[in-house]
């Protein structure tokens, strides 16, 4: 079982990351043991998950959400299909 997630950072920001355990991956992001992104933009909260068939799966989604707009981060989110249908919309960006 492997999860992707989204993280609200401190500054407002999104971090899209994935992993075989959420609630750990979310404690280690807050306590500094990744660096990086988030290393600079604590605290985090946990805003979504999504559980994936893989351990393959999850990080492939989670690239693919990574390279979407903030409004499309926002539409999955707030579980808004009609949203996200409509930003799916490839000539706009993704």
């Amino acid at each position: 079982m492997a999860w992707m997630y989204i993280l609200r950072c401190g500054d407002g920001s999104y971090y899209t990351g994935s992993t075989g355990d959420v609630e750990r991956r979310v404690w280690e992001h807050n306590t500094g043991l990744v660096s990086g992104y988030t290393s600079k933009r604590r605290p985090v909260s946990l805003v979504y998950t999504v559980e994936c068939d893989s351990g393959i799966e999850a990080p492939e989604l989670e690239h693919q959400v990574k390279g979407w707009r903030r409004a499309k981060k926002d539409a999955l989110i707030r579980g808004d299909i009609d949203a996200l249908v409509s930003l799916a919309d490839t000539r706009r960006g993704g």
